[in-house]
């Protein structure tokens, strides 16, 4: 009786062994693309709140490239002896402006954009052909009117009709409004005296932190006695304002459901 079931008891258990081995093989797939989406980090972050960025050298950074920028020559400073007054200065005491590398100023950011367009098309085509052939060589007769289908006659043999219509409509109404400050950093000194800025700030509140950075040129004529400057003065200025964190993990699709919307062709 023992002969008679140990083929069946051997297939049942490499049933069970293939489908163990394949579920293993399925979790280390899945383990081997957690790295690749940043989730083994995620999952290691669970119950604790988002870490703020240590503050480092920005040079110091791997993806750091100091900005170049067409340059005119520069000119030597002149010199006035005997005199208080110096050239840029607003005052005759130490001007308190950021000029050099290490130096803080303040950006005043207020944006309030907004834009409103309608656009509206309209397009109709009509075309209309007719043929006949009431005389042709007498044969439009009973002979001509044998060989055409029933209910056909010859004075009408071609009758052709099309009608096109397009129609579009767009419309964009955007509004934007934001209204921060952050001191910035400067981080390179041009040869023609523009310097280059770079600032960040994190603001965390319980589990979710607020991301403000900022990075541009500024030219030291435009920051205020006060040491402020402007957004609408930062040339090639690169203004971001997000967040990380639980909310912001769940207002973002899965990362399964966003790898659907780019491969799905319909």
């Amino acid at each position: 009786m023992s002969a008679l079931k140990s083929p069946a008891l051997k297939s049942t258990a490499l049933k069970i062994t293939t489908r163990t081995a394949f579920r293993f093989a399925l979790l280390a797939a899945v383990a081997a693309g957690l790295p690749a989406c940043n989730a083994m980090s995620r999952v290691g972050d669970i119950g604790s709140a988002p870490e703020l960025t240590k503050i480092k050298d920005p040079q110091a950074q791997p993806g750091y490239q100091p900005v170049s920028l067409p340059m005119p020559t520069p000119l030597p400073t002149e010199r006035n002896p005997n005199s208080l007054w110096r050239t840029g200065a607003k005052a005759f005491f130490k001007d308190q402006r950021a000029n050099k590398v290490g130096d803080l100023l303040t950006v005043d950011i207020q944006i309030n954009d907004q834009a409103q367009i309608n656009n509206q098309t309209t397009r109709t085509r009509n075309n209309s052909e007719t043929a006949g052939m009431p005389n042709f060589l007498g044969f439009e007769g009973k002979a001509l009117q044998r060989a055409l289908p029933d209910g056909v006659s010859a004075d009408s043999l071609i009758d052709l009709s099309s009608t096109t219509s397009n129609a579009g409509k767009g419309a964009v109404n955007r509004k934007e409004q934001i209204t921060l400050k952050v001191a910035a950093l400067v981080t390179q000194t041009l040869p023609n005296g523009n310097m280059v800025i770079q600032g960040r700030q994190e603001v965390r509140v319980n589990y979710e932190v607020r991301d403000l950075i900022i990075t541009g040129v500024v030219r030291p004529e435009d920051i205020t006695a006060q040491n402020t400057i402007s957004y609408e003065k930062v040339a090639e200025a690169r203004i971001s304002y997000g967040g990380r964190g639980q909310i912001t993990d769940v207002q973002q699709p899965r990362y399964g459901q966003q790898l659907f919307d780019i491969i799905m062709p319909f």
